[in-house]
């Protein structure tokens, strides 16, 4: 059933904390319980994916890029799946997109803390502001999908920033 805002209402009222710790796909979706943060759960899901950076990236770089891959079609499958539970179609809480979508950002950076944090800086930025065309994929592309691909495209604006810096730095 659709509310007058747009938004599917949840026919089941299912807790996020329930369903956070109650499956994989939960556990997944929501960076571990990071999404369940009161306070800025996206930022805190972007955290949350920071200590997986340095194994993901010690894969070797087509280890790397099969892995990163391989987490995206996940997260469109866990994501959808969450939000359908939910009865939401972008629940704060799901905040596996973001994690991906840092460890896309980190893809040609050194491992130094110093270019973690800008790519986290820039890539927070990116989500938060949604500049064009990122607010218009958030609010057209449906699905696990569309949760997905707004923070691909933020990563992918985050990484040509990070290549101009490294350009000139």
């Amino acid at each position: 059933m659709m509310s007058a805002s747009g938004d599917l209402q949840s026919q089941a009222n299912i807790d996020p904390k329930k369903l956070a710790f109650g499956s994989l796909s939960g556990l997944l979706a929501f960076g571990f319980g990071s999404g369940l943060s009161p306070v800025a759960p996206g930022t805190m899901g972007t955290l949350a994916a920071i200590p997986f950076a340095i194994p993901l990236r010690s894969l070797g770089t087509p280890g790397y890029w099969l892995v990163l891959i391989f987490l995206f079609f996940l997260g469109v499958e866990i994501c959808k799946n969450v939000s359908q539970k939910l009865g939401l179609h972008d629940h704060g809480g799901i905040v596996w997109d973001e994690m991906v979508g840092y460890w896309l950002c980190i893809a040609f950076v050194p491992m130094q803390w110093q270019w973690l944090l800008v790519a986290f800086v820039l890539f927070r930025i990116f989500d938060i502001l949604k500049p064009w065309p990122i607010s218009s994929v958030d609010k057209n592309i449906p699905g696990g999908f569309g949760i997905m691909i707004d923070d691909i495209i933020a990563a992918i604006f985050t990484l040509i920033l990070l290549g101009a810096i490294q350009y000139f730095y």
